[in-house]
């Protein structure tokens, strides 16, 4: 049986421009407004070799985990705390050498970051 890929995402959040501003600058997405009462703000988070999601305006409740790949989990870290996160999970190292941490947004979503273990 083969795994299946992750090939999307979705961040429900009551504060979506928040949300949005937040993700553009930590990572640089942009987004497009659609769906009714552009509540829905799609993007392409990665370009090619990264997967596609979403923002989605919501009054029920905030939800959000993935990880995303950057080149430094401390200084993403720090970045992200000067945006207005909060990092629940200092970058750790594991035995193979991936370097991750998890964190939350403004809206209190949950995801991490991490850098893939150095190739030999």
């Amino acid at each position: 049986m083969s795994s299946t890929p992750v090939t999307w995402f979705e961040i429900g959040s009551d504060r979506p421009d928040e949300a949005q501003r937040f993700y553009s600058e930590l990572f640089g997405w942009s987004f497009e407004q659609g769906g009714p009462g552009g509540s829905y703000r799609q993007t392409a988070a990665g370009g090619e070799p990264g997967i596609g999601g979403a923002i989605r305006g919501t009054d029920d409740g905030n939800y959000a985990t993935f990880y995303a790949q950057v080149g430094d989990v401390a200084e993403t870290c720090r970045r992200a705390e000067e945006a207005g996160g909060v990092v629940l999970t200092a970058p750790v190292t594991t035995p193979a050498g991936l370097v991750r941490a998890t964190l939350r947004d403004p809206s209190g979503n949950l995801f991490g970051v991490f850098t893939p273990p150095a190739e030999d």
